[in-house]
């Protein structure tokens, strides 16, 4: 039986969502790819800034309709910052105390919008520390551990009810080419990926869909051999939202078509030239969409072929100051930006893709 709160619950996510206008669609201004248009579909303009808006709604009306949220419980959550300030959001929006385990590492503006929205941030050691670590917190308290990793895939209707999807194909309908030969996302839990996979089969339609992967991710490996789902890394993914130390039980390969390992570099680039480009910042992931999304309409130029292709901004710069955007956070990990810059910007500015 649903009990007054429950049905209210329901209805106080159903009127958010409809007061929430849906996400921009622009295209990426590049004449040296004559005939092949990309277009970046904006997530961050969200109430809560990110793609992971979308997720926190559906795990949130997920955990509601199966009896696991009901008035009172503490909601826990293992993130790495941006699904973690969404839940916070909903959170505070039904009333219930929110506990988002994450690593140290996490970007201080993340832990700071999620005690913005009366979250509280649980902070562990390693990345592959925050599974275990959410369900013990929820087991202590009697919460529930919203598990992102395993609900993503299954929470959202990937058969329509205004999914990514779906509303990536209602915005393309009357541009040049409104069937994306390719659509190009991350993977952090695997969930965007499997609902937008799953909608073009169910719908008929004849794009691909390619997935990008950070360093020290194991995606990449996995989906390569699929003989080997025990693959894991101890080394965790420096690109904030995308790429897994393990593989996470909501990555679907089967729905995926293809696969391009993005260096690191590569990504922190990708975002100095987007930035030139369009006057915005954007996080890491976006920077990897966008090698990923070049590299494929280079391929499309080379080939002869004409078409679009879709990839996501999945939340804005402003998050990530002091990391991808600091000269000097960047040296002390590592990377040295510069010789990528010059890569993509030729590739912009050619439209042929230097392998390397």
């Amino acid at each position: 039986m649903t009990t007054p709160w429950v049905a209210e619950a329901v209805r106080r996510i159903e009127r958010d969502f409809q007061r929430s206008a849906d996400t921009h669609l622009f295209p990426i201004e590049l004449p040296a790819l004559a005939g092949v248009q990309i277009y970046l579909k904006d997530e961050s303009t969200h109430p809560t800034g990110s793609l992971k808006h979308r997720l926190a709604r559906s795990l949130f009306l997920y955990g509601l309709c199966n009896g696991w949220i009901r008035e009172g419980t503490t909601v826990i959550e293992s993130s790495s910052g941006s699904t973690a300030v969404s839940e916070a959001y909903f959170a505070r929006l039904l009333g219930l105390p929110f506990v988002a385990v994450m690593p140290r590492s996490t970007s201080a503006a993340k832990v700071a919008q999620i005690a913005f929205y009366g979250g509280r941030s649980h902070f562990v050691e390693r990345g592959d520390q925050v599974y275990g670590e959410a369900a013990r917190l929820a087991r202590e308290c009697g919460g529930h551990y919203m598990d992102q990793f395993t609900h993503a895939e299954r929470a959202t209707d990937w058969r329509g009810n205004n999914n990514i999807a779906e509303s990536i194909f209602t915005q393309m309908r009357a541009e040049p080419h409104p069937v994306p030969r390719w659509i190009v996302v991350g993977a952090g839990t695997g969930g965007t990926s499997a609902t937008i996979g799953r909608y073009l089969r169910y719908q008929g339609h004849a794009s691909e869909l390619c997935v990008v992967d950070p360093e020290h991710s194991v995606f990449f490996d996995y989906w390569n051999d699929r003989t080997r789902p025990e693959v894991t890394t101890d080394r965790p993914s420096r690109i904030e939202g995308i790429g897994r130390p393990r593989v996470e039980p909501s990555f679907v390969p089967g729905v995926i078509d293809r696969m391009l390992r993005v260096p690191d570099a590569a990504s922190f680039a990708a975002l100095r030239v987007l930035e030139q480009r369009l006057g915005r910042r954007f996080g890491g992931s976006t920077g990897t969409d966008f090698c990923g999304a070049l590299q494929l309409a280079s391929e499309m130029r080379a080939r002869g072929e004409a078409g679009s292709i879709v990839t996501l901004a999945c939340d804005g710069g402003e998050r990530y100051l002091d990391t991808c955007y600091d000269d000097a956070w960047l040296r002390a990990q590592g990377h040295d930006i510069a010789p990528w810059v010059r890569r993509l910007e030729a590739a912009c500015d050619s439209g042929a893709w230097a392998p390397g």
